[in-house]
């Protein structure tokens, strides 16, 4: 029988002297543990619906242009996407337990296509428009909640880390909004893009028919009252909370830089947009990392390392008043929230693997309320203060806040949690 083993605050613990925990198999290698065709399916939605999750951020300068918003109005609009897509995650976590992740994924994206060529045909000309909109696009920021459970199931505890990882990485999609929306916008009109996002969409949708394979040890179908059975647990709540700054710090800040490329430093939108796209890209490069990262050192020392950086970095963005401080230091707390994002979910399947499907929508939702947040305050501190700094300062705040928390859960989570995975 093999035997389990791990390191707790640098101390060896064995299934000899923790019976509780349930021995595994041995490990095997991540490429043959899995099924890479769904992997990359995932991965790809994943990455689509994230560039059009997030279009309305490029797109606000213009937007902005047109129909004369406020600075609060400019930020409310960038996180309406990001609230809906949070609350959505949990409608689709119950998809996922219910009718599975492959069908889930094939609805929501014909919903966000459908939506995108409805909008780029009638036009949207109104604040009002851009909110409906908004809303629409919040069905693609939802593909976190049946992305990450179509690879997650595929593979063992000790491989968690890496597909979560790399099925997140999908958030680099944002990177594609930031690079091509606002050239796109300049040659052929805003209200244009929306029809032209449709193209990769549909290419994508066919891909994700064909590669995409529901994992076969899928849950049976439970009461509705069930799935919410993890809100009984604390450490659901935790999760959900440090995700909200992890998450909620890269989306929001993903969201609302083209924004303040634009009004800090008066740059085109275009240059603000490939601004932009280094930062986004540095976040979304590192999230399997942050995963491989986790499932080698455990995530609670992965997460406690990521707030104390994103922490230091966000006060440096307060103070910055120059545009290459300032892209240093968001580069640094994108790498930092990146980082984050995949430890986080290096731990969600060891505490709730049974439960995944809606622990997902739970935690990602959680995850979009703090980008919501971020996005939406940093248009109000603009407008009620003339600055963006309080609500990097804030946001900073809530960093070093979980950093406290996770050092308050790290030794019991060690002590209870059933699973031979690092934590």
């Amino acid at each position: 029988m093999a035997t389990a083993y791990w390191e707790r605050d640098g101390e060896a613990a064995t299934a000899e002297n923790a019976p509780e925990i349930a021995p595994v198999a041995p490990a095997t290698s991540f490429w043959k543990a899995g099924h890479t065709p769904t992997l990359i399916a995932a991965f790809l939605y994943f990455d689509l619906a994230f560039m059009v999750w997030v279009l309305l951020g490029p797109l606000a300068p213009e937007i902005s242009k047109t129909l004369g918003l406020t600075p609060a109005e400019k930020g409310l609009m960038v996180a309406v996407p990001t609230l809906a897509g949070a609350l959505l995650r949990v409608v689709n976590g119950l998809l996922v337990d219910r009718i599975g992740p492959k069908r889930s994924g094939a609805i929501s994206q014909l919903i966000v296509i459908a939506g995108l060529f409805f909008a780029w045909f009638m036009g949207v000309n109104s604040f009002g428009g851009t909110l409906a909109l908004g809303v629409i696009l919040g069905f693609a920021g939802a593909s976190f909640a049946i992305a990450l459970p179509l690879a997650s199931r595929w593979y063992p505890a000790e491989h968690q880390g890496k597909a979560m990882g790399l099925a997140g990485m999908g958030n680099s999609g944002t990177v594609l909004a930031s690079l091509f929306a606002p050239m796109l916008a300049k040659t052929f009109g805003w209200n244009a893009v929306l029809g032209l996002a449709c193209i990769p969409l549909s290419v994508v949708f066919v891909v994700y028919l064909i590669l995409a394979k529901d994992a076969p040890n899928q849950p049976a179908p439970r009461k509705l009252v069930d799935y919410f059975e993890p809100l009984k647990q604390a450490d659901a709540w935790w999760l959900m909370a440090f995700y909200a700054v992890t998450f909620g710090g890269f989306v929001g800040l993903a969201a609302s830089l083209p924004i303040y490329f634009t009004d800090q430093f008066g740059l085109t939108t275009i240059v603000a947009g490939y601004c932009t796209a280094g930062c986004v890209f540095a976040g979304s490069l590192v999230r399997p990392m942050g995963g491989a990262l986790a499932d080698r050192i455990g995530g609670v020392k992965a997460l406690m390392m990521v707030y104390t950086v994103a922490a230091i970095a966000l006060v440096g963005v307060a103070q910055a008043h120059s545009l290459p401080s300032a892209l240093s230091m968001f580069v640094l707390a994108m790498l930092a929230l990146g980082t984050g994002n995949g430890a986080v979910f290096q731990l969600v399947p060891q505490r709730f693997r049974a439960e995944i499907g809606v622990m997902t929508g739970l935690v990602g939702m959680a995850g979009g309320i703090g980008g919501f947040y971020l996005a939406s305050s940093l248009g109000l501190a603009k407008q009620m203060t003339g600055s963006f700094a309080p609500g990097f300062l804030i946001f900073a705040g809530l960093a070093v806040l979980a950093l406290a928390s996770v050092a308050l859960v790290k030794t019991r989570w060690r002590a209870t949690w059933k699973t031979a995975a690092r934590i």
